[in-house]
């Protein structure tokens, strides 16, 4: 009995941690591939930011399956004209043909984690995903 006193706290921490880690990674992946969703939506004749923005906060929302408020998630979406295309200040919208558009998603991992804890906070998941226009 002794020996399982001593044996068991230590026993459940390294359970509990790699069951925790394995989901961070778990939802890390959901994070870059909501990302590339993002991405392959921007790229789309007819897209917005309002409307990429929306279909990744879906996307993770509904793929997470805990509460994760609209707001916690960050997105970012950067247009970079190619050569000969004008700036369009990172507007969807107004990208041309072969601009690249990147997206990143940024989720707070103490607002997915399972164990509550200090131990990663202030440390986001992100993912990223660049495309060209079409």
């Amino acid at each position: 009995m002794v020996e399982m006193a001593l044996v068991l706290p230590l026993f459940l921490t390294l359970i509990l941690g790699m069951i925790e880690f394995g989901r961070a990674m778990m939802i890390a992946n959901l994070v870059t591939n909501a990302a590339r969703e993002g991405a392959r939506m921007a790229v789309l004749d007819g897209s917005s930011n309002t409307t990429v923005t929306d279909g990744i906060k879906t996307f993770l929302q509904s793929a997470i399956g805990v509460t994760v408020l609209s707001s916690d998630i960050g997105v970012t979406i950067t247009v970079t004209p190619a050569a000969g295309n004008p700036n369009v200040g990172n507007v969807i919208a107004s990208a041309k043909s072969r601009d690249l558009i990147a997206v990143n998603v940024a989720l707070p991992f103490n607002k997915i984690a399972l164990i509550p804890g200090n131990y990663l906070n202030g440390q986001s998941l992100v993912g990223k995903s660049a495309m060209r226009h079409e």
